[in-house]
């Protein structure tokens, strides 16, 4: 029993500990720069459900990017995201959109670790196709 209280201690201990690694804890929103010329609101609707969070500079961030080592997974998703493609910095967008339609119509964006959390995320075939082909316009 004392070796069992003794770990829980240990492992508590270390989750505290882990909060105070600085990383994963700037959570600024830079400035929006430009966005697409979207083809209709309800393409840029459908990218901010489902894409916005992770790949603009209008990141909601939730209370458990703060917490160790969740928020470092976070944090690490959000600067991958806004370096391949950034709705809040489109000067800098994409030149194909291959992989922009490729990765949406296989599941892989936006990905699981994200729609398990947020639902509203999760896009029927019809939603796809229409954030595919908005992105392909205003890729264009």
């Amino acid at each position: 029993m004392k070796k069992i209280i003794y770990a829980v201690l240990i492992l508590v201990l270390l989750f505290g500990l882990i909060q105070l690694v600085p990383f994963g804890r700037n959570h600024t929103n830079p400035a929006v720069v430009s966005e697409p010329s979207w083809d209709s609101s309800g393409t840029r609707d459908l990218a901010k459900i489902a894409c916005f969070d992770c790949h603009s500079n209008q990141t909601i961030w939730p209370w458990y990017s703060n917490v160790a080592p969740i928020s470092w997974l976070v944090y690490q998703d959000v600067v991958e995201g806004r370096r391949r493609m950034n709705f809040s910095d489109w000067s800098s967008r994409p030149q194909s959109t291959g992989e922009i339609s490729e990765k949406i119509n296989e599941g892989e964006m936006p990905p699981l670790q994200y729609t398990i959390i947020h639902k509203n995320a999760i896009l029927d075939a019809t939603q796809k196709q229409a954030l595919i082909q908005g992105l392909i316009n205003a890729i264009k």
